[in-house]
């Protein structure tokens, strides 16, 4: 069920990131420029012969350094060594075999885990074949594989040994059914009592599916509203509380489990309302562009007048509003209380992720918006948009071409996407709009 992981390591400056955004480029996420939205990504995705798999990228290991910084790093690099199906293992053939490429081969042995000796920067492997060669006293199973980042050359080869690494059913057909759920939130929001709420009043568990070392735990389950697997996180801390191995190990996990999610549950405590915390693991759902639903836990214990409600719904509003897209739901996991009612909403908030409009439909939505708002101008000059079109859904991505995308101010894209939202819905997802920019004329510049 989950997609396989390469985690990229080595030395510093050997060309890791390099690596990582040339696989990684033609799906990087849009990123929007809205406060609250996470930007400190350390993995994406690729696909290579019909297979996605995830890819970790991670700090240069200096295996023998006191520095605190380094350390940390090293750290990190071990959990990611420790998450991955595969190891990427990078050196620079300019550099040479170096003291510290041995010492991070005898670490990465350690592991058990499949590794592939990646010889960076070898752009010439005929003028500097005997350099190449000389990784070959790493000794590990697999034979180093020349490499180019910055060019592109020997990825397909290094995807090819990945591939060759990894058990045939990894990543088996899933139940197209079937909605992943994953339940983030920080530590004691309730999400665990949430799950157990979920599966103790439920009557059709079809299993427990245990996670492995790399995964948050599943359960999949169904009952009269559909099938769903749900994805119990670790509580994302703070970063600055994230201190031992264990806990930023937790945080990857969280993360990882909201890009293999379709549908994703916020906990938050009624008792401590809307934290800066809740404000950033939102952020990560919704950079990721996934449905989203906010859940206020512990309902019970709140002393309510009929304001109560509406009070905190707008605090929660206000804290997201880069979320006002995300239906709330106030429960009570102890008690049971509207938790059935989560069911109909995970439904709703996936059908709208998925919903697809004609481009027919689509303009004529963009030229009523555009008849009562008129696009903004700027000396004299006015914005036109020529047209709109659907490229994509989870979450719904539309283009819209126009004349001058300078002239495309944050506010209107942000009217249009309003007009999207009242007619269609959309509700619980992210929308994603890309203006491309045309000639006067409407054709391509």
């Amino acid at each position: 069920m989950a997609k396989p992981i390469i985690a990229i390591v080595g030395r510093p400056n050997v060309g890791k990131s390099t690596l990582f955004n040339k696989l990684i480029g033609e799906r990087r996420a849009i990123i929007e420029d809205v406060p609250g939205v996470t930007r400190d990504r350390i993995y994406g995705e690729t696909e290579w012969s019909g297979r996605k798999m995830i890819v970790i990228d991670t700090g240069g290991i200096e295996p023998k350094s006191d520095d605190v910084i380094l350390s940390k790093m090293r750290d990190q690099a071990q959990i990611a060594i420790d998450t991955a199906d595969v190891i990427l293992f990078i050196c620079d053939i300019h550099a040479g075999l170096l003291p510290d490429d041995r010492d991070i081969a005898m670490m990465l042995k350690r592991s058990g885990k499949p590794i592939i000796p990646c010889i960076n920067k070898a752009d010439s492997v005929g003028r500097v074949a005997m350099e190449f060669y000389e990784f070959y006293e790493l000794g590990f199973d697999i034979d180093p594989i020349a490499l180019s980042a910055v060019h592109g050359t020997g990825t397909g080869d290094i995807l090819d040994a990945v591939l060759d690494c990894l058990p045939e059913d990894l990543d088996a057909e899933e139940d197209e059914d079937v909605i992943n759920v994953a339940v983030i939130g920080k530590p004691n929001a309730g999400k665990s009592s949430l799950i157990n709420r979920i599966l103790g009043t439920e009557r059709m568990i079809v299993s427990d599916i245990a996670g492995t070392t790399r995964d948050a735990i599943d359960t999949r389950f169904e009952n009269e509203t559909g099938k769903y697997n749900l994805i119990d996180t670790a509580g994302i801390r703070r970063q600055s509380k994230v201190e031992d191995r264990v806990e930023k190990f937790s945080v990857l996990r969280a993360k990882m489990a909201v890009e293999r999610a379709n549908v994703c549950i916020l906990v938050i405590d009624a008792n401590e309302g809307i934290t800066e915390q809740d404000e950033k693991i939102a952020g990560i759902a919704h950079e990721a562009g996934k449905a989203t639903i906010i859940v206020v836990n512990k309902w019970d214990l709140i002393e309510k007048d009929n304001k109560t409600t509406n009070d905190f719904t707008k605090k929660v509003y206000t804290a997201l509003g880069y979320m006002t897209y995300a239906p709330l739901l106030f429960i009570s996991a102890k008690t049971g209380q509207r938790v059935p009612k989560l069911f109909e909403l995970i439904q709703s908030v996936w059908q709208h992720a998925n919903l697809r409009v004609s481009t027919g439909t689509l303009n004529d939505v963009l030229a009523d918006a555009i008849s009562r708002v008129q696009p903004p101008s700027d000396k004299g000059r006015h914005l036109k948009i020529y047209y709109m079109t659907q490229i994509s859904v989870t979450p719904p991505t539309f283009v819209l071409f126009c004349n001058s995308v300078e002239l495309f101010h944050f506010s209107y894209q942000r009217y249009i996407e309003n007009c999207l939202r009242d007619t269609f819905g959309f509700i619980g997802t992210p929308i994603r709009l890309i203006v491309r920019e045309r000639g006067d004329d409407g054709e391509k510049k």
